[in-house]
Formats: C-alpha cells, sequence, structure tokens
C-alpha cells in the first residue's frame, strides 16, 4: 500500500514546485546580495538578504536548527496522513496541504543546509517592518489561507443543505 492514494499524488507537484521556486530565489538571493544589503523595489518593499534562526517573525530564535527540523518532519508527515485521507473532491484543502508541505520543506531544507532560513522579502510602511520573508512562508500563508477558506464554504455548504 502506497503513502498517498493516487488521486493525491497530482497535487505534490505544487508542494514540488513551492520548493523550487523557493530554493532558487534563495539561491540567487544570496549570489546577488551580501548579507543584510537591500535593493529598495517600490516605497514599500525592499529586498534584503537576511538570517533567521528562529520560527516565524524570529521567534525563538536561540533554539537549535534541530528543534525545526524535527517540527517539519513531523508536520510533513502529518500532512502526509491529512493527503491520505482526505477525499479526492476537496481540492481547497488538497491545494492548501501541498502549499503548506513545500514551504515546510523549503524550508526544512534551508535549516539542514545553513542552519538558519533565508528571508529576502521586506515589506514595509514608513519605518515599520514586518518581519522579512521568503517564497516557503508565503507557500505557507496561502496554504493556510486555501484552508481556512475551505472551512468557511464548508459552514456556507451545510448550512445550504440544512435550509
Amino acid at each position: 500500500m502506497s503513502v498517498l492514494p493516487r488521486r493525491n499524488l497530482g497535487w505534490l507537484w505544487l508542494s514540488a514546485a513551492a520548493i523550487v521556486l523557493d530554493q532558487l530565489s534563495k539561491y540567487w538571493l544570496a549570489r546577488s546580495l551580501a548579507l543584510y544589503q537591500q535593493i529598495a523595489l517600490m516605497p514599500c518593499l525592499n529586498l534584503v538578504h537576511a538570517h533567521n534562526t528562529g520560527a516565524a517573525f524570529s521567534m525563538m530564535s536561540h533554539a537549535p536548527a534541530a528543534a525545526f527540523i524535527i517540527l517539519s518532519v513531523a508536520v510533513s508527515i502529518g500532512i502526509g496522513v491529512w493527503l491520505h485521507r482526505h477525499p479526492a473532491g476537496h481540492r481547497l484543502v488538497a491545494a492548501g496541504l501541498a502549499l503548506i508541505l513545500g514551504g515546510a520543506l523549503g524550508n526544512a531544507i534551508d535549516r539542514i543546509r545553513f542552519g538558519y532560513v533565508v528571508d529576502f522579502v521586506d515589506f514595509h510602511v514608513g519605518h515599520w517592518h514586518f518581519a522579512a520573508f521568503n517564497v516557503a512562508d508565503s507557500a505557507i500563508t496561502v496554504g493556510a489561507g486555501l484552508l481556512i477558506l475551505d472551512m468557511l464554504l464548508e459552514g456556507r455548504r451545510t448550512k445550504s443543505a440544512a435550509a
């Protein structure tokens, strides 16, 4: 018996695409900008070469990289099980899980290779800066948004069916 049913294997291309885009963008950035160098793209958007040893928003930056690697592996296994169990017709769930999987693995690759994650998108308004992020972080965010959207739509479908 395979880990993922055939009906869900098609979504793994989305995970692979997120990983490839993430790694290529980080490779290009690291070759193009020195650490902490910034390039203004728009009045509210910079490219910046930053290293994040912590979790989202640099939380737990003193935790060892191994802890985040273990967390990424655990999340990836959980997503694999969820994909295995979810019905084929739930496309938003499958796409969301595939994006989260790709993002988690993209950042895990950085932690395995370097001990930190390379971040490079710096959104800011005036002197206020959002935490720098990368393609993997964006994939995780969009994936989570798709899961939330599916839950909201499911609630509406349930109310419509009950009426």
